[in-house]
């Protein structure tokens, strides 16, 4: 059971969900802007992102000075969310206030299962305050029924305020702030349209702030000094303490383990190119024994010296690719490398023997290739055969977010069976030592994952 929360940690927490009707509405640059923001006036801030998104918390770090963290009832079930949310409003430092932004529209979740992991799930598994952020262009006063229908669809909610987005006028603003009025939700902000701030992005959305850092931090400072300007502060933190006692216990990654090992040396790969990864991986494996030792594949020439194991995460291969591919030391060390090694997504596009026409590290036979379609959406898989980080016939939940294809698409002996309206299809490589695939799993949700694979790095 995970160990009782630490005794500086109020079980108080404030905390909000910014959330939205729909995608393209702002959620990201509210909930950015407002973290650093907050973290201006001297608050610790834990910020958090519902779903499987790895682009987004990176934004989130930089404004908060914290690594940022996902909340997905899809990846590591209901029970976990609140003990999640906890440890990590307690890790480093215990957090005055916790920000969570949303994913897509407030009621949006797994497909077909009726608001599953959606964003005003986590709000109701928190008992967090819903904070929502409104794209008013050309609407007026249907604003107020938007909301109104917004917390009658779920009650389990509560929309605390609204924060107006791409508002036309003085004249426009008034005319939203009465039509809210009338329903008794209180607007905390409202921004311009010719306020807003534009983050690049690409293929898979925003481009990470790893690979851009310098900007993204003049993109938040940016986003700061307009939530400042925009923004009720006060009113946003009195929205956030009022959310109910949060009696979860913290989540332990020393509970969820035993210690199989002391120190044995685990590389996980880092660097532009490997920015997909979950803050609890690392804290699994070391409760588990490992060392955890990263590397950037696109510049170091070897792995980390005494690597038992490795771990190769998701993140962008296919547009650092000639980076990758130039990097021939390091191919070879991986091409010769005797350890058991999980990849996922992109990792499994870097063992491959080529990507879109370049070299790799070909301990896969197969050839991985760039393409229009976009991959993308919760799945339910069984192993298909032991490995370093699964047992056969093991059930697992995990996700797909991806616009390329390999040649073949899976080994004779596939990482998963995937079940559920996939049922049946083969995806993936369990070969070698090697468990490759496009599924991405968060192993907070299956914690044995991180305990076997250093049993068997050791």
């Amino acid at each position: 059971m995970p160990l009782n929360p630490p005794p500086d940690l109020p079980l108080n927490l404030p905390r909000l969900v910014i959330a939205a009707p729909a995608s393209g509405t702002g959620k990201t640059m509210v909930a950015t802007g407002l973290l650093a923001a907050l973290r201006r006036q001297g608050l610790e801030v834990s910020c958090h992102k519902v779903g499987p998104d790895y682009i987004d918390p990176g934004y989130h770090a930089l404004a908060a000075g914290r690594v940022g963290r996902n909340l997905d009832a899809w990846l590591v079930g209901e029970d976990r969310i609140a003990p999640l949310l906890r440890h990590a409003a307690s890790t480093p430092r215990p957090a005055d206030i916790a920000v969570i932004e949303g994913v897509m529209g407030l009621h949006d979740g797994a497909v077909g299962r009726g608001g599953f992991a959606s964003t005003a799930h986590i709000a109701r598994l928190t008992g967090s305050p819903v904070l929502l952020v409104l794209d008013t262009t050309a609407q007026g006063r249907s604003a107020a029924a938007l909301v109104l229908g917004m917390q009658l669809f779920d009650k389990g909610i509560r929309i605390a305020g609204v924060i107006l987005n791409r508002v036309g006028s003085d004249r426009h603003e008034l005319l939203l702030r009465q039509a809210l009025e009338e329903v008794g939700v209180p607007v905390v902000g409202s921004i311009g349209r010719s306020a807003a701030v534009v983050t690049p992005s690409r293929h898979l959305g925003l481009i990470p702030a790893a690979e851009r850092h310098d900007e993204a931090e003049r993109t938040v400072t940016a986003l700061a000094d307009l939530i400042e300007a925009s923004v009720d502060l006060a009113a946003v933190r009195a929205i956030a303490g009022s959310a109910p006692e949060l009696t979860a216990p913290a989540w332990d990654p020393a509970a969820e383990v035993e210690r199989v090992a002391s120190g044995v040396p685990v590389a996980v790969a880092s660097g532009p190119a490997f920015t997909f990864s979950y803050a609890e991986t690392a804290e699994l494996l070391a409760a588990a024994g490992a060392d955890v030792r990263p590397f950037d594949p696109t510049r170091d020439t070897a792995l980390p010296t005494g690597s038992r194991g490795v771990v190769i995460g998701g993140g962008f291969p296919e547009v650092h690719a000639e980076a990758l591919s130039d990097n021939a030391g390091l191919r070879a060390d991986l091409a010769a490398f005797d350890g058991p090694i999980a990849a996922e997504c992109a990792g499994l596009l870097y063992l491959a023997a080529e990507l879109d026409g370049k070299p790799m590290v070909g301990r896969i036979q197969a050839r991985a290739r760039m393409t229009g379609k976009l991959t993308l959406g919760y799945r339910e898989a069984v192993a298909e055969a032991d490995s370093a980080v699964a047992r056969a016939g093991e059930r697992v939940h995990g996700h797909e977010f991806h616009r390329t294809v390999t040649d073949p698409a899976h080994g004779e002996v596939a990482a998963w069976r995937y079940a559920g309206d996939q049922g049946g299809s083969r995806q993936g490589f369990s070969v070698a030592g090697i468990h490759a695939s496009y599924l991405h799993t968060h192993w907070a949700g299956q914690p044995s994952a991180a305990q076997r694979f250093v049993e068997a790095c050791r």
